[in-house]
């Protein structure tokens, strides 16, 4: 017999879709402990959970997927066979119907964009800046710049000057990082400015020191000068996102946490590991989190506190752990939110302080944000990855 943590490392569904299986009456446990409610798996189970699995990650539904575990095992395959041929062709139809729309959606931008030939970049900026000030804002957004050359857009850092203050701003699309400081001898409207990722590294090499920098844009190119040194190149001739629009979130709960704590707990505590479906990107280490009476941060075992084993932190509490696999939850527990481990640990380190925010959203699909409690201008936000198959 397997436990339901084995089960889960076995086929690859985990702890959290397991029970929401057996909730569904599409897979449920061999025995399940009357006294302690664990449940335990037979030996064959594997195979069909690691079919259900599959099916899953086809997209059929669970109706669906009842008739064919039900029919798995028989010796008359034919409603199988159907279900799943059935299936196909409502995927192809929804991609073929996908398709008609890209192309309608393409046709509505060919609209916008015309004429297709872009208008020289004329415009002008002259920024004297701080240096520490500069080079903590840049270190604070780096590491989220996007790297995919199919959208080249996000393969820098925007420089949003309006007023009085600059704004540096990077996404990669499954995070985002703002960070703000302010700026003298701007005097005209708001200019937007993305600068492409090696130029922002030459950039942040030369703010050393304590003396001012200067930020220059004429048409095209963009300059920095500090400490008798200048970095200078092309601006990106792409718009960059409506940021703003982005990080309008709803109200969240908010955990201030102890980052060495935390990081600790990111790096020694439970994974899972997500298969990553979009091309050009592995496999990731996803870790679990959720939060206890909004005091305390659990880095959870596969999808849940009080399923294998998980850590915690938080101010206040310290470190919490949960080993039981029963419905039953814990008073004060949280929704449990997925992130990628190792963009967590980036917007930590990023972050910059011995203790930082978490804001988790009013629901598991909401980003996760990463903030400074003294400094509301910088923070990043985390898109969850989904823990339910």
């Amino acid at each position: 017999m397997r436990s339901i943590g084995e089960m889960a490392r076995d086929s690859g569904l985990g702890v959290s879709a397991l029970r929401f299986y057996d909730r569904a009456g599409v897979l449920g446990p061999a025995w399940v402990d009357p006294a302690s409610g664990y449940r335990w798996y037979a030996p064959e189970q594997l195979d069909e959970a690691r079919l259900l699995a599959r099916l899953r990650r086809a997209g059929m539904p669970l109706a669906d997927i009842r008739l064919v575990l039900a029919g798995w095992s028989g010796e008359d395959t034919d409603l199988v066979r159907g279900l799943l041929q059935a299936h196909l062709r409502r995927l192809e139809q929804g991609l073929t119907e996908a398709r008609s729309e890209f192309s309608t959606i393409r046709e509505l931008l060919d609209h916008r964009e015309n004429p297709m030939t872009a208008s020289p970049l004329t415009g002008t900026v002259h920024l004297s800046l701080p240096a520490p000030a500069l080079a903590a804002a840049l270190d604070a957004v780096r590491f989220a710049a996007g790297r995919d050359p199919e959208l080249p857009m996000l393969g820098g850092v925007l420089f949003d000057i309006e007023g009085e203050a600059l704004r540096v701003v990077a996404t990669d699309r499954y995070r985002l990082a703002v960070a703000r400081t302010d700026a003298d001898g701007h005097g005209g409207s708001r200019e937007q400015v993305v600068v492409p990722a090696p130029l922002v590294d030459a950039m942040r090499a030369l703010l050393s020191g304590d003396e001012s920098a200067r930020f220059a844009v004429e048409g095209d190119r963009v300059t920095l000068e500090a400490d008798g040194r200048q970095a200078s190149g092309q601006r990106l001739a792409h718009d960059f996102p409506d940021y703003r629009r982005l990080v309008q979130l709803p109200p969240g709960r908010q955990v201030v946490v102890e980052v060495p704590a935390l990081r600790e707990a990111l790096e020694n505590g439970p994974v899972r590991v997500a298969e990553e479906r979009e091309p050009g990107r592995s496999a990731r280490d996803i870790s679990v989190l959720t939060t206890v009476d909004d005091k305390t941060v659990l880095v959870c075992g596969d999808g849940a506190p009080d399923e294998d084993t998980g850590t915690g932190t938080g101010t206040g509490t310290g470190t919490g752990t949960g080993n039981e696999d029963r419905d039953t939850g814990t008073g004060g527990l949280g929704y449990h939110v997925g992130v990628d481990r190792g963009f967590l640990l980036e917007a930590l380190a990023a972050g910059d302080r011995d203790r930082l925010v978490l804001e988790f959203g009013p629901a598991p699909t909401a980003p996760l944000a990463i903030r400074r409690a003294e400094d509301e201008g910088a923070f990043s936000l985390l898109m969850p990855v989904r823990l339910d198959d």
